[in-house]
């Protein structure tokens, strides 16, 4: 959840929106649209991001619509405030890591995904295929761990090799040596296992942190 000061810092980002109509989610925007909608009893939100090459430039903006008319847009994270509380936004660079409804009681729960996005897919994958899914959700954190294992492995080799530390405690040697090609290897799969979680918000700090 943001805390309240991560989200007045949201808030100030938000600018009013021109009221055009949201755009149907089309197949060749999977790779860089993402579309959330939450039902209300007095209205209808939509939480359109469309985050394309600029993922991990810093210039993401999500765009807010109310009945299907754009009413409000801001720069990742954000916090837009509906009637009953707020939709908050955030992303990761392997995708969106958050798009919730935190009600005024402190209650919360993730929008939908427009079943055409990428998001979409992967919840009807999971409602419909739930052995598959949780198998391809292990694997997906076991790449992880295993890529940051790996990673503090190699980190405490460099550092034990600073002169201070090796002539106080030694050098370290990882027990796991890995080629170029299996880095770069093992690099793309912990992309593909953070992007796969991206689709299902899944997101925590240190494991996608660090394939990021």
């Amino acid at each position: 959840m943001f805390d309240t000061w991560k989200r007045t810092r949201a808030a100030r980002r938000i600018t009013r929106g021109d009221g055009h109509a949201l755009q149907r989610f089309r197949w060749w925007q999977l790779p860089g649209r993402a579309l959330f909608y939450l039902r209300r009893p007095d209205a209808d939100y939509a939480v359109d991001v469309r985050h394309w090459q600029k993922q991990g430039s810093g210039g993401v903006r999500a765009g807010l619509y109310r009945d299907g008319r754009h009413c409000a847009e801001s720069k990742l994270p954000a916090a837009f405030g509906v009637d009953g509380g707020t939709i908050e936004v955030a992303m990761s660079g392997f995708g969106i890591k958050r798009c919730h409804f935190v009600a005024d009681d402190g209650s919360e729960h993730q929008l939908s995904p427009d079943p055409a996005s990428a998001e979409g897919r992967r919840a009807r994958l999971d409602n419909n295929h739930r052995a598959a899914s949780r198998v391809i959700g292990v694997a997906s954190t076991i790449i992880l761990v295993t890529g940051l294992a790996l990673l503090l492995l190699q980190l405490a080799e460099q550092i034990s090799a600073v002169p201070p530390i090796a002539n106080s405690v030694g050098i370290f040697t990882s027990p796991i040596s890995l080629h170029v090609w299996s880095n770069i290897a093992l690099g793309f799969a912990t992309a593909i296992a953070s992007t796969e979680r991206s689709f299902r918000l899944r997101y925590h700090w240190l494991l996608d942190g660090a394939a990021n």
